[in-house]
């Protein structure tokens, strides 16, 4: 066997492949590339999903003719700039680019085309590589004065034909350049960015004005829709000069996947497991796990914190304290989450508005008599935020497995008592206003100072029960279920190690373990809560979590599935009949408990509609 040194169009091409693995890629290396050469407005264009055609135009400062040629050699790069010593600093790197592969990358599997006019150059030039083999620079006209750089691309891995095998259909390639783009025009809110594809303006979005938030929010609403940035919770908090910015969807307004988390570490699109997995441990107790929250979230710290050197495609970043970025975005998160008062996702509105639109006056599905649509005719005889005495026990069943929580646990009242002399108040000036009648049984209808509220009675009841259940078992702690003899599980040694590094975190839950020699783990205990455990599958499900989040979610996550299984079973049903008064207090406790939004699996425990919707409704607007 002998060793030969690769030819450099082979060293070429396999570098290329790392970095331009399909057209997205390269658009995101130019379009980058842009961006560091202070552009302020950047134009794309793409035909065939990119593989045909590919064109980046910026207004930046441009490309000097003598500094074509050495723009598409290997390793050579404007962003890095050596100290008096003359070593470079790769920690310090503020740029969105540094590596210098890009444009070489391209030029070795297509025909790639760079025209650019430097700024008080009076000429613009162009320079072309087909295939790794150069000409020019030559003189070449520009339509204006202004400095730039067009960067056109054709016959995407001509020089790489298997490569295209591997392509997907022009349709799957264009949207993966539109996700690109909408990416990096969520990073830099400042810049206007143009897409069209096979001829079709796809995005177009102009540089948004004011300070850096509301830039952030008026961007959000362009890329993402008005809905996603009007059903959004304001992130902004700092830790040990980490701060962290950006918006935060309502769990009511989850989608179906992660293709609408947006995370950026210092301006810089990142797909990182850690942040991802921080953005699902702060919202595990909102939502099902086959849902997504909409996120746009930016991380902001010095940059010997983090390390962006770690992949050539630049997506992947490594922090020098991964639990400090953790616990910040889970913190900000859970607390915005559980400070966000009464909020109904404003899709959620306008989706009955559209609902009830359908309707003809005769066909509205409420009356108020007969057909389950219940008025209640009563003055309010208790203060709002005074329970009433008598109780309607939640989580009777689960007494046993919670070892004595049944009476702190889950004690929910809705019977008003009689004997109490309170003032009257004005119900409707609260959040959720004042109960007016009850919808099959099932729906809570209150009327609000300025429009009306539908409450899902069940839902409602589920999430107060679900958050007492949580309150008494912090305050007491979970029961756990010591093993008479210590169950050995056998695992792979490194997932043992990471497990008994994080034996005391695992304590809080009720999760006993201890190292057992080389390869195994002795349980000692469980939560109670959790019954019978395989204890096996939990370990490994616990190993898996660490190594691909560096988060124990499935632990907490069994807990939070039991207690969302009790507080369902242990809420008010729908089909009950509700007194006045008792869904008066159901209004009062929503207004006063974090996240009752929304119910323990994320859909939305109410809707509002404002008195002008109402009224548009029937023609009064």
């Amino acid at each position: 066997m002998t060793i030969a040194r690769l030819p450099p169009d082979a060293i070429n091409q396999i570098a290329a492949g790392e970095v331009i693995e399909r057209p997205a890629a390269a658009v995101k290396e130019l379009v980058e590339n842009a961006l560091d050469a202070g552009a302020s407005s950047i134009r794309i264009l793409a035909e065939e999903g990119g593989i045909n055609r590919l064109l980046v135009e910026d207004d930046g400062c441009g490309i000097p003719r003598d500094q074509l040629s050495l723009a598409v050699e290997r390793h050579a790069t404007s962003k890095l700039a050596p100290d008096a010593n003359g070593h470079l600093d790769l920690l310090t790197i503020v740029t969105m680019g540094f590596r210098g592969e890009a444009l070489p990358s391209i030029g070795a599997i297509a025909r790639l085309a760079i025209t650019s006019r430097a700024k008080d150059a009076d000429q613009a030039w162009t320079l072309r590589v087909d295939g790794g083999v150069q000409e020019g620079p030559m003189p070449a006209p520009w339509p204006n004065h202004r400095s730039g750089t067009r960067v056109e691309v054709r016959d995407l891995f001509f020089a790489t034909p298997a490569r295209l095998n591997f392509m997907k259909s022009a349709r799957s390639e264009s949207l993966a350049i539109s996700d690109m783009v909408k990416r990096l025009a969520l990073s830099r809110p400042d810049v206007a960015f143009t897409l069209d594809l096979d001829g079709r303006t796809a995005l177009k979005v102009v540089p948004e004005g004011g300070d850096a938030a509301s830039q952030r929010s008026a961007r959000v609403a362009a890329i993402l829709g008005r809905d996603a940035a009007a059903d959004a919770l304001v992130i902004d908090t700092e830790r040990a000069e980490v701060r962290l910015t950006g918006l935060a969807g309502l769990p009511t307004a989850a989608r179906g996947d992660a293709r609408h988390q947006h995370l950026f570490v210092n301006g810089r699109p990142v797909k990182d497991p850690l942040l991802k997995g921080a953005a699902r441990a702060a919202y595990q107790d909102v939502l099902a796990r086959d849902r997504h929250p909409v996120l746009a979230l930016f991380l902001e710290m010095d940059p010997k914190l983090v390390d962006v050197n770690v992949h050539p495609a630049k997506t992947e970043v490594r922090f020098r304290d991964p639990a400090l970025v953790r616990g910040l975005v889970i913190g900000a998160l859970r607390h915005a989450l559980g400070s966000s008062g009464i909020r109904s996702p404003q899709a959620l509105g306008q989706a009955t508005l559209g609902a009830l639109g359908t309707q003809t006056g005769f066909g509205m599905p409420w009356s108020r008599g007969g057909g389950g649509g219940t008025l209640s005719p009563y003055r309010p005889s208790h203060l709002p935020h005074q329970p009433p005495a008598g109780a309607i026990e939640a989580g009777r069943e689960a007494g046993s497995l919670l070892a004595g929580f049944a009476e702190p646990m889950a004690r929910t009242s809705f019977e008003a008592p009689t004997d109490l002399e309170v003032p009257v108040v004005d119900e409707t000036s609260y959040p959720l206003g004042a109960a007016k009648a009850q919808l099959h049984a099932t729906y809570v209808i209150a009327e609000t100072s300025d429009g009306l509220v539908i409450v899902d009675q069940h839902a409602a009841h589920e999430r107060l029960t679900l958050e007492r259940m949580k309150a008494a078992m912090e305050g007491q702690g979970i029961a756990r279920q010591p093993s008479l003899i210590p169950e050995i599980v056998e695992m792979d040694e490194a997932d043992c190690e990471r497990l008994v590094a994080r034996a005391d975190e695992f304590a809080r839950f009720g999760l006993g373990i201890e190292n057992f020699g080389r390869g195994a783990i002795a349980v000692t205990e469980t939560p109670a809560i959790l019954g019978k455990v395989n204890t096996q599958k939990l370990l490994q499900d616990l190993a898996d979590d660490l190594a691909a989040y560096d988060e124990g979610l499935s632990l907490k996550e069994r807990i939070d599935d039991v207690l969302a299984t009790m507080a369902c079973h242990g809420s008010v049903r729908a089909g009950r009949h509700l007194s006045g008064d008792e869904m008066n207090f159901l209004l009062r406790e929503m207004e006063r408990t974090p996240r009752a939004g929304q119910c323990n699996h994320g859909r939305p425990t109410f809707v509002k509609l404002s008195l002008t919707d109402i009224e548009r409704l029937f023609g009064r607007k």
